[in-house]
């Protein structure tokens, strides 16, 4: 199945650092940013990523996080509404290692694998925001928002290690479609929308 419209904006990659969230501050490598030419990707994620709590990122199965680049527009209004910066967001904003296009929540499921030039990254599970999320939007409700709006992402994990660069097209492998990665995320939410 080919998905000329899957396209690879931005692969991006951070550390951890100390971010403040409320009272506190905790440590998270939610902050990422975008890199130039390719970037070699493994079976536990990118070259050069971290993440601070193995217990719900990283590992075989969310060793990379893709966002759909046309979610951002949402989040500008979000930050608007809530009178924060309406400055552009950069890819990596949202905490994401690949800003794609094309291929948003109700258009993969779970155990689709896309097949770029130089690695295969199967689709594993959407992102479940965090208070950290919330910290980084800058608004308390941030990733409720996100939920309830269907626009959270989703997890992937790596079949075929190799590199990936910006620019980069990728083609879809169905797999079973069970579950897309929109149902997955609604079904997990639908008892906070009541």
């Amino acid at each position: 199945m080919a998905l000329p419209g899957l396209q690879l904006l931005s692969v991006n990659v951070g550390v951890c650092q100390r971010l403040r969230a409320g009272e506190r501050t905790v440590l998270s490598a939610i902050g990422k940013r975008a890199v130039a030419g390719a970037l070699g990707v493994n079976r536990l994620g990118l070259d050069g990523d971290e993440q601070a709590d193995l217990s719900v990122h990283g590992g075989l199965d969310k060793a990379v996080y893709a966002y759909p680049a046309e979610h951002y527009p949402f989040w500008q209004a979000q930050r608007h509404a809530h009178g924060l910066d309406g400055g552009a967001l950069l890819p990596g904003f949202m905490g994401e290692n690949l800003t794609v296009e094309g291929l948003r929540e109700q258009e993969v499921y779970v155990g689709d694998r896309l097949h770029f030039p130089d690695c295969v990254l199967r689709v594993t599970a959407p992102r479940e925001p965090c208070y950290k999320f919330n910290a980084v939007m800058g608004f308390a409700q941030a990733g409720r928002s996100m939920a309830l709006a269907g626009c959270c992402g989703y997890y992937l994990a790596v079949d075929q290690p190799g590199s990936l660069a910006a620019g980069q097209r990728a083609w879809l492998e169905p797999g079973q479609r069970g579950l897309s990665i929109a149902q997955a995320i609604a079904g997990k939410w639908a008892k906070h929308a009541r």
